[in-house]
């Protein structure tokens, strides 16, 4: 499996039989630990051989356990998870999956470098058009999973790229049936679209032996000598076309803001924009009709000024494909797994935070409104001078300090499933403040940080019991922010909630005296 990529679909058992049981493909991802001296085919049997007869059924998406209890799994893996299939169910008998795995090892280098070309005129200048990463790489571990949108924007690249094999491999005629392996992503700025960019060639990376995400660099093709800035294009292409000669190596070139590319040539025509904008649109559309008959190539393009795209490239592009803010649910899930992150580091307290499909079965159960504001979600009904409405958030002038002490007291008399659902329900309000507040991936990501730095960090911390660091040593339990007698700072999450639902409200404030 380790050099191509395997996408063989596995039919039934008997195809003759109409009783025959249906054979899903289930995708398995092995990282392997750096110090693993084993080949890859030796581990990839072993895992097979784990799978099949340890489990009854494939739960996904899901990291698998009891591999530890193997030695040569033990020494030789990090992680195993069930990533992906076809199948139309989250859970597969392990008799009905075909199981394809994939073995791979991310390198915790910094594997950029930069691609240069000739500026031209023969002065020697040399334009830095491109950076290569060699993947898999270690530092992106982890970021296919963390990207969350409302529809399943990730499982249709997959398949359009699992299509795009299977029409090579049979060797379609490109003059009956055409694609071009080229995608453009548009939304508001912040929703992810140059992260998925990068998470699915670190997807596609753990499935090939060799890839590499080439990320041109646009401004820098536009030459300060006139008509020179087409040719530089050409040489980038060329470069691309070179790599894409060892077809175990797939590579995905990705166009950030591909507006400043594809300039509308309408412009051009008018005046409106240089003329050397139009050679470059050129020399772009005809490399990108060269790289489509290349089976281990990817042209992903992202835009914040779709309009602005020249419409032969829109028209190029086999998927065009929105990218939305977050809706209320997509928020849940980034909200989520921060404070998961959070909780697992110990920075907030130990406290179970329910998946999505929980909360809103609390939700439909308990009576709460799903704009309930997050003060309704609490027997605390007030925070500040007066109650919340149901749906508003104070501004932060009119809040006062955090109410602390009733968090805690709350928490520690709590059963901690009561205590989960109010977590709960507080995180739905908190993701439709959000939501309405038209607040973006990033921004969401960056929620916990700005709480702490805020609120936070001058509130007194109360500490948490963990298990004595002596067997690590002083110096790791120091960079784990272990104190010497075995705990740790660890705030309530109840007042994480608080301190983010008043950066909300400071958000909402600036941004409508941005507007004014």
């Amino acid at each position: 499996m380790n050099g191509e990529l395997d996408f063989n679909m596995a039919s039934s058992s008997d195809p003759t039989s109409a009783n025959a049981p249906v054979m899903w493909p289930v995708h398995i991802e092995v990282r392997v630990s750096p110090t693993a001296t084993s080949r890859f085919d030796t581990i990839r049997n072993a895992v097979h051989t784990f799978l099949t007869s340890s489990l009854s059924y494939i739960y996904l998406p899901s990291t698998i356990q009891g591999w530890e209890d193997a030695p040569l799994l033990a020494s030789s893996v990090a992680c195993i998870s069930a990533s992906e299939s076809s199948c139309p169910s989250p859970s597969i008998p392990i008799e009905q999956a075909s199981l394809q795995i994939h073995v791979y090892q991310p390198s915790d280098a910094d594997a950029f470098e930069e691609l240069a070309s000739g500026g031209g005129r023969g002065d020697g200048e040399e334009i830095m058009a491109a950076s290569v990463c060699e993947l898999p790489s270690l530092a992106w571990e982890g970021l296919w999973e963390s990207l969350i949108y409302s529809d399943d924007i990730k499982s249709k690249l997959l398949d359009y790229i699992y299509a795009t094999v299977v029409f090579s491999d049979a060797d379609v005629d490109f003059n009956v049936v055409s694609w071009n392996r080229v995608v453009l992503l548009h939304g508001p700025p912040g929703t992810g679209k140059t992260s998925l960019c990068r998470a699915l060639a670190q997807k596609l990376s753990i499935r090939y032996a060799h890839s590499r995400l080439l990320e041109i660099n646009s401004h820098s093709l536009f030459s300060r000598w006139f008509s020179e800035s087409g040719k530089l294009v050409q040489r980038l292409f060329s470069s691309v076309m070179d790599m894409t000669e060892d077809e175990e190596t797939f590579v995905v070139v990705l166009i950030d803001e591909v507006e400043s590319l594809t300039a509308a040539r309408a412009g051009a025509m008018a005046g409106t924009e240089p003329s050397d904008a139009l050679r470059v649109v050129n020399a772009l559309l005809t490399q990108l009709d060269k790289l489509k008959h290349k089976k281990n190539v990817l042209v992903m393009a992202t835009s914040n000024l779709a309009k602005a795209i020249d419409s032969a490239f829109v028209d190029r592009a086999d998927i065009v494909q929105y990218v939305d803010l977050p809706p209320r649910e997509a928020v849940y899930e980034i909200l989520r797994t921060c404070l998961a992150e959070l909780i697992k580091k110990g920075i907030v307290s130990d406290v179970d935070v329910p998946s999505l499909a929980q909360a809103q079965l609390y939700e439909r159960t308990s009576g709460f409104p799903q704009t309930a504001s997050l003060a309704a979600a609490l027997p605390v009904a007030s925070v500040g001078s007066r109650p919340r409405t149901q749906n508003s958030i104070l501004p932060t002038s009119q809040q006062s300090e955090i109410p602390l002490g009733a968090a805690i007291s709350l928490a520690a008399g709590d059963d901690s499933r009561e205590r989960s659902k109010r977590v709960a329900m507080r995180l739905l309000a908190l993701s439709e403040n959000c939501r309405i507040q038209g607040m973006s991936g990033r921004s969401l990501r960056r929620l916990p940080v700005l709480a702490h730095a805020r609120y936070i960090g001058v509130l007194p911390m109360f500490t948490q019991s963990r298990p004595s660091p002596q067997a690590n040593g002083i110096s790791k339990a120091k960079k784990k922010g272990l104190t010497t007698n075995g705990t740790t700072a660890a705030t309530q999450v109840e007042t994480w909630l608080d301190a983010m639902d008043r950066v909300i409200a400071t958000h909402a404030t600036e941004r409508d005296r941005l507007d004014q």
